[in-house]
């Protein structure tokens, strides 16, 4: 194996498979599975897909925290058992490997889960001396036949890209209750509307950041430091590393289809905002204000002018910034960023670049936090969700009717 800083000083735990990858291997799909009842569901996806021109490895982390309850620990039993007779029946050109893990207590999560797989993946790519292809799903998603063929072509065809976002859906029929499909058309509509506001504002990080549906090569995982092992959330902090390098992409010609069904298993995320919406008048929702992508869009569409700029015109754009804004970042902490940035580059493409490290997709999602119990208050996912449609696309529908804003955007996010 060719020598990693990455592994020696981060990854987590020894090597878990004893056998050596396939000398043809390009891609590894790696799934964290915790208390999950239909694993065997998500397998027969990726069995049922388009062969591809490299080999590819599932790797599927079962888990459970080291003092988790008994009801975890039979139904992970359970999985492990079924998935080994399921993969032993299989003829397959897909390699599967079953890992069980204890994990600590303080840890046990998500994270930690995707990372032990993720950086299992990197000793498989690192024996064979390559730049593999990384792509994380979750135990409870299925995915169109041709979505191993479409990230190896998506790979393929950019070259320079460290990692991407893959277009999702969730089921909005089926055999659940009509409240809980309700309740997922409100929520994708809301991440869609404010991954739409993000680019609205003129942010160059406007990304979906849903773990079950986003692809990175082994090196930038190696060079980003990982994946970190956060409880929830796992997934956004992860991808802002990997699309502050550059030339982060969007594959939007195969779908990754995550579960509609309700969860506790993490402490925030689908399935909490799942369980809050059903609590709350049969499944509406409230999303961020409009006003706060345009008070977004104010700094961005004034990030050249800061290029160079004097104390007098710094102080110039902070004033014709909204209250909420100003009391976020104070004139002098503004002023001190600026005039440092200004003094650290040479050029206006190094002085954006500096720039939006700052005003990053994190700084965007604590301000809009932050306003909306402060200065703008939340609004019906339905109306903002209108107004972005006509604001941006000019589109505008004769009705808020849930389903079919979530149509029109998921026209706008799968045809670009």
């Amino acid at each position: 194996m060719n020598r990693s800083i990455y592994l020696e000083r981060y990854s987590y735990g020894p090597p878990l498979i004893a056998k050596p990858p396939d000398l043809g291997l390009e891609m590894i799909v790696v799934i964290p599975c915790y208390f999950e009842p239909d694993l065997i569901a998500t397998l027969q996806s990726l069995a049922n897909c388009t062969p591809t021109l490299g080999k590819v490895e599932v790797i599927v982390i079962v888990n459970e925290s080291v003092d988790d309850t008994n009801q975890v620990e039979e139904l992970n039993g359970k999985t492990l058992k079924c998935a080994n007779q399921w993969i032993s029946s299989q003829c397959t050109d897909l390699s599967f490997h079953i890992i069980h893990q204890a994990l600590p207590k303080k840890n046990a999560g998500v994270g930690l889960a995707r990372k032990i797989g993720m950086d299992e993946a990197v000793r498989r790519f690192r024996y064979l001396n390559k730049d593999g292809i990384m792509v994380c799903l979750d135990a409870d998603c299925t995915c169109s036949t041709n979505y191993l063929q479409a990230l190896e072509n998506h790979f393929d065809a950019n070259r320079n890209t460290p990692g991407c976002s893959i277009y999702f859906e969730h089921p909005l029929n089926g055999s659940l209750s009509p409240g809980i499909y309700q309740a997922i058309t409100a929520y994708e509509l809301h991440l869609r509307y404010y991954t739409h506001g993000l680019r609205y504002s003129e942010l160059p990080f406007a990304f979906q950041t849903v773990g079950s549906s986003m692809a990175v090569r082994s090196s930038a995982y190696e060079k980003q430091g990982g994946m970190n092992k956060r409880k929830a959330g796992e997934d956004f902090y992860f991808l802002q590393k990997i699309i502050k390098l550059g030339g982060f992409t969007e594959l939007n010609t195969t779908t990754v289809f995550p579960s509609s069904r309700l969860s506790t298993r993490v402490p925030f995320g689908t399935g909490k905002a799942m369980i809050d919406s059903m609590n709350k008048d049969g499944g509406a929702r409230h999303t961020y204000n409009p006003k706060i992508f345009s008070d977004l869009k104010y700094i961005a569409s004034n990030v050249e002018v800061l290029y160079r700029a004097n104390l007098i015109s710094i102080t110039t754009i902070w004033e014709g910034f909204s209250s909420g804004f100003q009391e976020y970042i104070p004139r002098e902490i503004f002023k001190n960023k600026i005039q440092d940035f200004n003094q650290k580059t040479r050029s206006i493409a190094s002085f954006k670049k500096h720039f939006f490290q700052w005003c990053d997709a994190f700084f965007a999602f604590k301000f809009a936090n932050y306003a909306s119990s402060n200065y703008y208050a939340k609004v019906p996912v339905a109306k903002a969700a209108s107004w972005m449609l006509k604001a941006m696309y000019g589109i505008e529908l004769k009705s808020n009717n849930l389903s079919q804003l979530l149509e029109e955007y998921r026209k706008l996010d799968g045809n670009k």
